[in-house]
């Protein structure tokens, strides 16, 4: 029956159509998942930067003037993340990429209002460096990795939420 080789065109067809419909997928998944790995990276840096500031782990400088001008800063503290959640992404034409802000909800209790700045900014910090640590772009931004990179995002913070 298969005297004029219709079977192996339309074979032929059939598997180009599923190639096609994998690379399309593919390329979807691709960049759903590295947001997804960036996402990991913010929720562990963050929670870095709350054990950081739990233990009071800080450079010299720093320790030097939290002891003198906002001791509380020096003992733990129980500060919690509630939650990290980010805008939906716009194409930036100035890095390439497509940018995303980061939002860090945290909770803790008996902080001022400069305690809780100072806390959000080594919270931001350390989400930041988690994630250029993931994508290994350490080259690609400042010495406080803002803004921080992936392959096609580039990632700010916004100050941390205090619930």
């Amino acid at each position: 029956m298969d005297i004029k080789g219709q079977i192996s065109v339309e074979f032929i067809i059939l598997m180009g159509f599923m190639l096609m419909v994998t690379c399309v997928v593919a390329v979807s998944i691709n960049t759903d998942s590295e947001l997804t790995h960036a996402m990991a990276a913010a929720r562990s840096g963050a929670v870095q930067g709350v054990l950081a500031d739990s233990m009071a782990v800080y450079p010299d400088d720093t320790f030097k003037d939290y002891t003198q001008e906002y001791p509380r800063l020096t003992s733990p503290s129980g500060v919690k993340i509630v939650k990290i959640t980010y805008t939906k992404p716009k194409f930036n034409s100035t890095y390439n990429r497509t940018k995303i802000q980061l939002k860090i909800y945290a909770a803790g209790s008996n902080l001022d209002r400069e305690e809780q700045y100072r806390l959000g900014s080594r919270i931001n910090y350390y989400v930041r460096k988690s994630i250029c640590q993931v994508f290994n772009t350490q080259n690609l931004t400042n010495s406080a990795f803002n803004p921080a990179f992936s392959d096609n995002y580039v990632f700010t913070t916004a100050g941390v939420e205090w619930v």
